[in-house]
């Protein structure tokens, strides 16, 4: 009997596209004899739908008319680990049949951004008591916060750029002034960035006060909280994916990113924009393996078993690094807690297909599940049998 995994992806973000993208991948390279694929789309206004029309990347050329092929649905919890989406409607339909309802034994989420990567789908799939795919709760929030995470970094003894962080309020109260404070602080040219965006939406390089003030008001179109870096000028960046959990980690192969010092959201997606295929972080251009020394792989995939470890991860991330060719030192930059094709191109070299990583991230699931079951979240009480305090405050 095959294993129904739900593939959630969509949500309100602004990576909604991509996640489009890197679940309707992953959903090919499910091992078809093991696992059946059941897509299920959340919608920028909040909805879950399924159906086979979501399997297919051009039905979202016309996305009104894609949701008036598939059926809209309710995530209802079961008492046996699995998880039921039943029509909205509560009637037998075309979709489901006589079963009125489709379940799923695991969910695999392949979500980017706020609102969705960030733990609150995690919270979500958690408080439903299923077996999910990738980082808990916890980890995902961390993840998506890059002041947090490189306090912990550092905390870890990870080597990180210093950083300020600056929020929407007390920016614009007193423009001018933050600016001179910045500038006092740090350097140019200065990297300005949303503080839990990915797919570097909003990342801009500023080289003076006006360039500065700009990069900052736009960075706070997509978030209210932005992070100011120093730049390097002699910039490498060198990515390396980890699989497992803090008991398994292992580190895939590394890449080295093309297209300048910020790589933009078309650059990672889009392939130049006109004629380009959807192929998510594929399209990127890369070199892979990336050309460095051994030592230099050693340490880098070193770092980023550590790095995952520091933020207690499971499923499949990528950490981005720096390396400033001038004095050959690297940082670690960020995680990507739910990274873009799942990092899959980074396995390969190594052995792994895409179709294994979904298998290995399935099994860490259900090991989650598991471990997590043998937790007692009661205790015996009989506190309610004996309260009769009704209206009136009482003394506990």
């Amino acid at each position: 009997m095959q294993t129904q995994v739900g593939v959630f992806f969509g949500g309100r973000s602004v990576e909604h596209e991509v996640s489009v993208i890197s679940a309707l991948q992953a959903c090919r390279a499910l091992n078809k004899n093991k696992y059946r694929a059941v897509p299920v789309y959340l919608s920028r206004g909040g909805g879950f739908f399924t159906g086979d029309a979501l399997l297919d990347i051009a039905n979202y050329r016309d996305l009104p008319k894609l949701l008036g092929k598939a059926e809209q649905v309710v995530p209802v919890a079961t008492n046996d680990g699995r998880l039921r989406l039943a029509p909205l409607s509560g009637q037998t339909n075309r979709f489901f049949g006589k079963d009125n309802g489709v379940y799923i034994d695991v969910a695999l989420p392949i979500v980017h951004g706020t609102n969705v990567e960030d733990g609150t789908l995690q919270g979500f799939l958690q408080t439903l008591g299923i077996p999910f795919a990738g980082c808990d709760v916890t980890a995902s929030a961390l993840g998506m916060d890059k002041y947090v995470q490189k306090l912990l970094f550092r905390d870890a003894g990870l080597p990180v750029l210093d950083c300020i962080r600056l929020s929407a309020g007390e920016y614009y109260s007193a423009r001018d002034k933050s600016a001179a404070a910045l500038e006092w602080k740090l350097p140019y040219p200065m990297v300005i960035k949303p503080l839990n965006l990915g797919s570097s939406i909003g990342v801009a390089l500023a080289q003076d006060r006006v360039g500065l003030q700009f990069a900052i008001e736009e960075a706070f179109q997509f978030c209210t909280r932005i992070l100011i870096e120093p730049a390097i000028t002699s910039l490498r960046e060198i990515n390396c994916a980890v699989l497992g959990d803090y008991d398994t980690a292992k580190a895939s192969e590394c890449e080295e990113p093309k297209g300048g010092a910020l790589l933009s959201y078309d650059d990672k997606y889009g392939s130049g924009g006109k004629g380009s295929k959807a192929g998510g972080m594929t399209n990127l251009k890369r070199v892979l393996p990336a050309p460095i020394s051994k030592e230099l792989r050693t340490k880098i995939r070193e770092t980023a078993v550590t790095a995952f470890k520091a933020l207690n991860c499971s499923g499949v991330a990528r950490i981005d690094f720096l390396l400033d060719t001038a004095t050959a030192n690297i940082f670690v930059n960020e995680i990507n807690t739910i990274p873009g094709s799942l990092s899959f191109y980074l396995w390969e070299p190594l052995g792994m297909s895409y179709t294994e990583l979904l298998e290995e991230l399935i099994s860490l699931a259900f090991k989650r599940y598991r471990e997590d079951s043998s937790v007692h979240y009661d205790i015996e009480t009989n506190i309610l049998s004996t309260f009769s305090g009704g209206g009136k405050r009482s003394k506990l």
